[in-house]
């Protein structure tokens, strides 16, 4: 039987699986990236003014009349944390999807919601692949 004792260090054990700082902060990475992506996309189609920048696992994303949306990383709970004006929000890996913690919605579909509140921009976000949990 495997111990958390016996991992090495930076490493969680989800299930059988294990998932190091390294190989989650890779995932996240992906993820505030895809997003970005997405943002420049629906930002060519619309006439929403709206300033990102992605900074080490930090997406600020700057609305219009000044409010923020801010995703980053959260490597010791391994997961994506959103904060909103409507509130925050964590997101966790879970059947190969971030989901939030609580209400289980799928990562892509909550921002694309909170984008559309808080920014008026209408954002296909494609699916947010998150690691095995």
């Amino acid at each position: 039987m495997l111990t958390r004792a016996m991992l090495p260090a930076g490493a969680i054990q989800a299930g059988t699986a294990m998932l190091t700082d390294t190989e989650f902060i890779a995932a996240a990475d992906r993820t505030l990236a895809a997003i970005g992506e997405a943002l420049d996309a629906a930002l060519a189609r619309s006439d929403v003014d709206l300033d990102w920048s992605l900074n080490d696992g930090i997406l600020e994303i700057e609305c219009e009349d000044g409010s923020k949306l801010i995703l980053n990383r959260h490597v010791p709970n391994r997961e994506l944390w959103v904060a909103a004006r409507s509130g925050g929000f964590h997101f966790r890996p879970r059947d190969l999807a971030w989901r939030d913690t609580r209400a289980g919605t799928e990562l892509g579909a909550a921002l694309a919601d909170l984008l559309r509140a808080q920014a008026g921009l209408a954002v296909d976000l494609p699916a947010l692949a998150a690691p095995p949990a």
